[in-house]
């Protein structure tokens, strides 16, 4: 069985959270260190959108009049608050025996993780794969800015609907796949803190977002605390993987790396607002 690292849980500035990702993905591209899981929060709670997303999709004013930060994410997707959740990020070699050359294959061999971690948290959570016509309707989005109102390839669905949203980028021969684990979820909130040309058109979407998302503690009638569903996810990692987690640290040329990404890009205008 191989030993993969799992970094301390944290709660980092918006900023912070993607400088370690990314950090931790050049580092092991360089074979400084091994596959890696990271579990992790949010201080304050944020806004992300995805690399390709609009900027003028957010309402920066309703951002900062919650107190809400916001990043914009190197992996792709749609807004996403991060508030109520555990946010989960692996990093692993594309030529890592255990990852198939396609990315949707990808995405099915590492979200076993997340299918064991709901079932140990006695949740039935089921792969959706979008390959029928039949499939794709039932899915489909009304165009929302905001994640997890239409499953992707393999994401997870619980009672039809979406209960994680995940997203992968690949540099340096390396794949990070991170993603969101809702315990709870505010909905009005989300639909707060993006803009929408009328206020007929939010509460459209918002009633089809609510149709399709779903977090943990709607679906089991109860709080799940982070600590809970971390040990869940952890375990549950390890048996979709076949691997052994084990705690470790950031290296020391990961630290600076990341202190170089909050300075030069993920604080910065240029990167959060450049689309």
């Amino acid at each position: 069985m191989e030993t993969w690292r799992l970094l301390p849980t944290g709660k980092y500035s918006p900023a912070k959270n993607m400088a370690l990702d990314e950090a931790v993905m050049i580092a092991h591209s360089r074979g400084l260190v091994p596959p890696t899981v990271r579990f992790y929060g949010w201080d304050p709670p944020t806004l992300s959108i995805g690399y390709f997303q609009r900027v003028s999709e957010v309402d920066f004013d309703a951002l900062a009049a919650k107190g809400i930060g916001f990043v914009r994410r190197p992996t792709g997707g749609r807004a996403v608050l991060h508030d109520r959740e555990v946010t989960y990020s692996i990093v692993i070699t594309e030529s890592h025996p255990m990852m198939p050359r396609s990315v949707n294959e990808s995405y099915r061999i590492l979200s076993m993780g997340l299918v064991n971690g709901f079932r140990n948290l006695g949740l039935e959570a089921t792969m959706v794969s979008l390959a029928s016509e039949a499939d794709k309707e039932k899915y489909e989005s009304l165009g929302s800015s905001a994640c997890f109102d239409s499953p992707s390839w393999y994401e997870l669905v619980v009672e039809g609907r979406k209960i994680t949203g995940s997203a992968q980028t690949r540099q340096h021969g390396v794949i990070l796949q991170h993603g969101s684990i809702l315990l709870d979820l505010d909905v009005d909130l989300l639909f707060s803190v993006l803009y929408f040309s009328s206020e007929k058109l939010r509460q459209r979407v918002k009633a089809s977002f609510t149709d399709k998302a779903v977090s943990i503690r709607q679906i089991a009638g109860r709080d799940v605390t982070f600590e809970e569903a971390e040990q869940a996810f952890r375990r549950g990692f390890e048996t979709g993987l076949n691997v052994r987690l084990e705690p470790g640290e950031l290296t020391d040329e990961e630290r600076a790396l990341t202190d170089e990404l909050i300075e030069t890009k993920y604080s910065t205008s240029q990167w959060n607002e450049k689309r």
